[in-house]
Parts: C-alpha cells; structure tokens; sequence
C-alpha cells in the first residue's frame, strides 16, 4: 500500500510497457516492468527512474526509496564466492567482521571491473551502532525521542567556513564533525539543563555495537556462518571476459584482506559455458 501500489500507479503510463507485475514480502516491495523488444534498455530506465522521483513524493518519510535494479538479466549471475576464516583463526572473525570485510574491502574493489553490474552481497551481520534509551532517564531530563534523534543528525557532519588572507596565502576553514568512534557517539549533546550542565547521549542512553535485522543466512560446510556476495555481468557483456577479470581482480583483493581470511569462489560459469 506504502510503496508497491505508488510505483506501479507512477510507471503506469510509460511508453513501450508491455505489463507491470509486482509482490510485496516483510520489508521488501518488487515491481517488474516489462518492455517491448525494441526498447532500448537504457532509455527504459531513463523513463522509469523520472517516474520514481514522483513515487517518492507519495511514499512516507522513512517508509523506503525505490531504486532501478542493475542492468543486468536474469543469467547474470556469472561468479558466486565466500569469505570465510582459516583454520585457526575461527574466533578473530565472526560473521560481524566476514561481512564488514566483503562490504568494505572486496566488494568496493569487485565493482570497478569491467562488466560487473554489481556485486551483491549476503550472509553475515551487517554492522550497525545502536543506541538503547532508557526511557526513565530521559523523561528525567524531560527529553524526547526526537530530541535523540535531532542531535545524533545535527552532530554528524562537516562544514565549510570561509578563508583568511594571511599575506601572500589563505588559509581555509572547515570543521570535521563527522562521527568516527563509538565514543564519539556517546559525548554527543543532547541539550543543557538550567544551570548549563549538557546532557550527553551517554547519559540518557547506552550505545551497544549491533545488526541489522537478518532475513537469513550463509553458511559454508557445515563449518559455521560466513560471508559472501554474487558477482551480476553486464547486460550484453562475454560472461568469460567478465570471469577472467573478476578473477584478475580476486588475486589483487586477496593481497589486501586481513591475514587469516580467505576467498573461495563456489560457482564459476566459465566451465559450463566452455562444455557448452
């Protein structure tokens, strides 16, 4: 009702559409539209991704942003591959840090290759900072949730400030405020009380490391959970030129990853297209 039916009623009315079909599961909302032959895919999604800018005005704040998949088929799936501890060092890296590394090491490397489409990826725990208010505390306070949430937002950003000539130079300012730490967070301020005492975040709330809601799970032989992703090819792309350069790029990753992790690809279409 919130997301599905507001894109199909915006895409509707696009030329070259031959049908619009959809489902809606807990916290996911899919729309498939389907074109004539002769259309060109990128104007396609040119002529959709107009439309979902008016969907998102009709979609509530917070609700979810609808975004064009890849541009890729439902073959595209050409290179499939975990990321799992060796043995011995199963206790160093948890299925927290398997996922932290394919999010931030492999997959952000993966996508520079040329022909990938995206990498997608799945398994693990997807690293998250939560923040447990304590309701009691901050009604002491006489403190909103808003008010957790306005200054989390407004203490989290850098500015821009103007210059100063010093002779021949200038020099220019700015102000880092983004969060960086765990602590930061916690010496956040809320607001000051009457006599100018600030209210940390620390002291209404207590800031625990956490996840993202799971859907599911990869585990690797019985062996436990790990992390892993999909490597999607390029619409129209040589599924084997994509492969050979994925695995170029696999080689140089591997020299960058922590020691005692390791990448194992599990589906390789370049044998089945050469048996074929």
């Amino acid at each position: 009702r919130l997301v599905t039916f507001p894109v199909e009623q915006a895409v509707a009315t696009v030329p070259g559409i031959i049908e619009v079909r959809s489902f809606s599961r807990f916290g996911l909302s899919v729309v498939t539209i389907v074109f004539k032959d002769e259309v060109d895919i990128y104007k396609a999604r040119q002529l959709v991704s107009e439309r979902l800018n008016e969907a998102m005005n009709q979609i509530p704040d917070g609700v979810g942003i609808p975004e064009l998949a890849p541009v890729t088929t439902g073959l595209g799936e050409i290179y499939q591959y975990t990321i799992h501890a060796k043995p011995g060092y199963e206790q160093k890296y948890d299925a927290m840090a398997l996922r932290t590394i394919q999010d931030w090491i492999v997959r952000r490397q993966l996508l520079g290759v040329k022909g990938v489409a995206e990498v997608s990826s799945f398994g693990g725990k997807l690293k998250q900072y939560t923040i447990a208010v304590n309701s009691q505390k901050l009604q002491s306070f006489n403190l909103s949730i808003n008010d957790i949430f306005q200054a989390l937002e407004n203490n989290n950003q850098n500015t821009g400030g103007a210059y100063i000539e010093k002779g021949p130079t200038v020099l220019f300012i700015r102000s880092e405020g983004l969060i960086g730490n765990k602590e930061d967070i916690e010496n956040i301020a809320v607001k000051s009380t009457s006599d100018g005492i600030p209210v940390l975040l620390k002291d209404v709330a207590t800031l625990n490391i956490g996840y993202a809601t799971r859907y599911g799970a990869m585990t690797y032989n019985d062996e436990g959970e790990v992390a892993g992703a999909i490597v999607m090819m390029l619409k129209g792309a040589n599924s084997n030129d994509v492969i050979k350069n994925v695995k170029e790029r696999i080689s140089l990753i591997e020299k960058t990853l922590p020691e005692g992790v390791v990448i194992e690809p599990f589906l390789d279409r370049t044998k089945m297209v050469n048996n074929a």
